[in-house]
């Protein structure tokens, strides 16, 4: 996601204790093959944390090292880091999918290599919320969970996000309460091994989940809540300026103009719209697009420019993708409805308050869908 200087400049300021530790774990291997499994999480690592020129040049020394001494253990974790370098480097989330599936077919078995095993299905499940398949996201985090059975004994790592994969999914499925419990035991997780990586994510996607249920609040017609969201979001920025985590430098500044729009600040927040959006798009936001522009219309008809935003508006219209999330069609709707009464476009007002309305019935019943599936798993926080 970052280009080559801003990844070098981040190796200066990265502050994690599971950093140091792989690199003593590395310095003290026996051989080059005894520290291929910290070689490749020092390079996921990295790549968690944005540095992803430098998380390339230790995989590139890994695949070296794979071509000099070919053994499964080292493909098992060459699969593994380079399906996270692809969810990392652009968001690919189908070749991500892909090399880590690999990677768990080549550990197999192999006592050896159960910890590839756990943090493969840990992933696969995060992946598998992303795509909206609450089936296979089960499906995998109980594979991660049986195999590591005592949560005390150890794969921090893995716990952590596929923690944090259950939290969203609850989230999702419209229970704060459920999400919640998992996100306490995902930071507890990722505190315990130093892994300031985790706790990021953790935090951007408690505070994305949360900002996307008060949009859906304000926008299907219930009381907007959480003036104290910018805080969280903020927090966001604050910590990863703190620990040296970029990967969500351009994403953070979207999330808050979200946030500011429903507060009312809407020239701030169309600043940021302007100045983040194009580049967050890029970088994976691609299906919130129609909805994220319908933001912008939003904006700039409170702010009186209705010729612009009727501009927007028609662009969210031809953006908006009819095979996107159901929330995100119910968003865009519901928001252009908004925009286009405002500037006196009534008809177009009308027809979109009305697929907002059936957008949203819909999303209603997927969510107890989400509810009695995950409710059905047997998996507890």
């Amino acid at each position: 996601m970052q280009d080559a200087s801003p990844a070098v400049a981040a190796t200066l300021v990265i502050k994690s204790r599971l950093l140091k530790q792989l690199e003593k774990d590395i310095a003290s291997a026996a051989s080059p093959m005894a520290s291929a499994g910290a070689r490749a999480k020092r390079a996921m690592l990295l790549a968690r944390h944005g540095a992803v020129a430098e998380a390339r040049e230790a995989l590139t020394a890994l695949h070296q090292l794979s071509f000099q001494h070919p053994h499964p253990e080292i493909g098992a974790w060459l699969h593994l880091a380079e399906g996270l370098m692809s969810y990392y480097n652009g968001f690919v989330v189908q070749q991500a999918q892909d090399r880590i599936q690999r990677a768990l077919t080549i550990a197999g078995s192999a006592p050896a290599l159960a910890e590839a095993r756990v943090l493969a299905s840990a992933w696969l499940a995060q992946l598998a919320f992303i795509r909206h398949e609450p089936g296979q996201l089960v499906e995998h985090a109980k594979r991660c969970l049986d195999e590591v059975g005592d949560p005390e004994s150890g794969h921090h790592v893995a716990q952590a996000r596929v923690c944090m994969a259950m939290g969203v999914a609850w989230h999702y499925a419209g229970d704060s309460e459920a999400a919640q419990r998992w996100y306490i035991r995902s930071r507890r997780h990722a505190a315990s091994e130093g892994d300031d990586a985790s706790l990021s994510a953790l935090m951007f996607n408690m505070a994305g989940m949360r900002a996307s249920q008060l949009r859906r609040e304000s926008l299907s017609g219930q009381t907007a809540r959480g003036p104290e969201m910018l805080l969280t979001v903020d927090s966001v920025r604050h910590y990863d300026a703190a620990v040296g985590a970029q990967m969500m430098s351009e994403l953070t500044p979207v999330l808050r103009a979200q946030v500011l729009t429903m507060q009312g600040h809407f020239d701030e927040a169309r600043q940021l719209y302007e100045e983040h959006l194009p580049q967050a798009m890029s970088l994976g936001l691609e299906r919130l697009g129609s909805s994220l522009l319908s933001d912008l219309a939003w904006c700039r008809a409170n702010l009186g420019q209705h010729e612009h935003a009727l501009h927007q508006a028609r662009e969210a219209e031809i953006e908006l993708d009819p095979d996107c999330e159901l929330d995100d069609r119910a968003i865009t709707h519901s928001r252009l409805a908004q925009t286009f009464r405002l500037i006196g476009e009534r008809a177009d007002a009308e027809r979109h308050q009305a697929l907002a309305d059936a957008a949203w019935a819909q999303f209603g019943e997927q969510q107890l869908q989400w509810r009695e599936l995950l409710a059905a798993s047997g998996l507890q926080a």
